[in-house]
């Protein structure tokens, strides 16, 4: 047994990852794994499942509070990485509904931590994205899917749980840099990337870190600082590349 992940009882500490089919949660799934933890994977399908070496799959659809609560059963913490695609027509409601489903099963179950990757471009982080994306991408094919951040990220605030908003900027699949900087003031930063590879080692960061208070933060890459948010237990992890 892996001494690097916490330990609860004299055993791994337990999360389940939501998302974990996902680019960034497949990443978060396998270095939670080798650092120690038991992962369980909830999944839509018994196909995702097989493809997460390593995980405990729950099938069943992650909006579906029942399913959540058979999954969320003897958990330590929550992390959550869904994700949905552009959708520059449609409204998005898969975030929320999700979310919403995920922390009622979370009361119910009495798991009280939960890290959420949302992303640059959700809530007071909106206009920090750089000229391509806030001008361009944004309101062209994301407008619809960054409201239903938006009401994730309230969800999440208004819960009541120890939770974790991570808010990456424009993701990249190269090679993971080590140490990303985590901002809560944006005002000098305005555009950037990050890897899926840091993002996943930072939110599982957050599982052991600030303990019994409510954070938000935002990355970039390579040099870390943490600012706390002088607002109740409230801060922001923004994460952003150089």
């Amino acid at each position: 047994m892996s001494t690097s992940a916490i330990e609860i009882q004299n055993r791994p500490m337990k999360i389940p990852v939501l998302g974990a089919s996902g680019g960034t949660g497949k990443l978060v799934v396998n270095k939670a794994i080798a650092q120690g933890y038991a992962v369980t994977a909830p999944v839509r399908s018994a196909e995702k499942g097989r493809e997460l070496n390593g995980a405990t799959p729950a099938i069943g659809d992650a909006r579906d509070e029942v399913a959540l609560r058979q999954a969320l059963k003897g958990q330590d913490a929550v992390i959550s990485s869904l994700g949905t695609p552009a959708s520059p027509a449609k409204e998005v409601t898969l975030l929320s509904t999700a979310t919403r489903a995920l922390v009622s099963a979370m009361k119910a179950e009495q798991v009280s931590r939960l890290v959420a990757i949302t992303g640059i471009g959700a809530g007071d982080s909106l206009g920090h994205g750089g000229f391509l994306f806030d001008h361009l991408i944004y309101p062209l094919l994301l407008r619809n899917v960054y409201a239903d951040k938006n009401r994730q990220e309230s969800i999440i605030r208004d819960s009541g749980l120890d939770w974790v908003l991570v808010r990456p900027s424009i993701l990249n699949d190269k090679p993971g840099r080590g140490s990303p900087r985590a901002l809560e003031d944006l005002s000098s930063f305005h555009g950037g990337t990050i890897g899926r590879d840091d993002v996943a080692s930072f939110v599982i960061d957050q599982i052991k870190s600030d303990t019994g208070c409510t954070v938000r933060r935002s990355l970039r890459g390579n040099r870390r600082s943490i600012t706390t948010v002088p607002i109740g237990y409230d801060r922001v992890r923004q994460l952003l590349d150089v």
